[in-house]
């Protein structure tokens, strides 16, 4: 059976549920929930989302960095550094090269999570002059949201 679309310019959250168990029946709470656990439930649940993306990406990588963007369509991209011999990458500017050969033409917002007390944004700034860039420290604490 074949899942209704969303409305135009609205976003839908689908809940998951392990082999063998139902679905939750109110995704938006079991995304508060997660979102609590990664120490970002102030924020609006898609900040979260690529917040906790950011995190993961780093953890399975091991990586200094771990980024994720959120393109005007709503799609996310997530990324880690790339430090090799002939290519050195941060964790954004890779997440903003998979968007744009996706087909994004615009980013809604960026998350980086880092060490670093000011990343460089530069690559964000190419394709969203004002999306907010959430600065995150491992523990996905939110330290810092930069829009220029």
């Amino acid at each position: 059976m074949a899942r209704p679309s969303p409305p135009q310019g609205e976003r839908r959250i689908l809940a998951l549920a392990a082999p063998g168990t139902a679905p939750r029946p109110d995704p938006p709470a079991a995304l508060g929930e997660l979102s609590t656990l990664g120490r970002v439930s102030e924020l609006d649940p898609e900040d979260a989302k690529i917040i906790t993306l950011a995190r993961s990406t780093r953890a399975r990588a091991g990586s200094a960095e771990g980024a994720a963007v959120r393109d005007e369509t709503g799609r996310t991209y997530a990324a880690a550094t790339v430090d090799l011999p002939s290519l050195k990458l941060t964790a954004l500017q890779v997440a903003v090269a998979m968007a744009v050969s996706s087909g994004a033409e615009s980013l809604e917002a960026a998350a980086v999570v880092t060490d670093d007390a000011v990343p460089d944004v530069a690559a964000v700034r190419d394709l969203g002059a004002k999306a907010p860039v959430l600065v995150a420290g491992p523990d996905g604490a939110v330290r810092a949201v930069l829009t220029d």
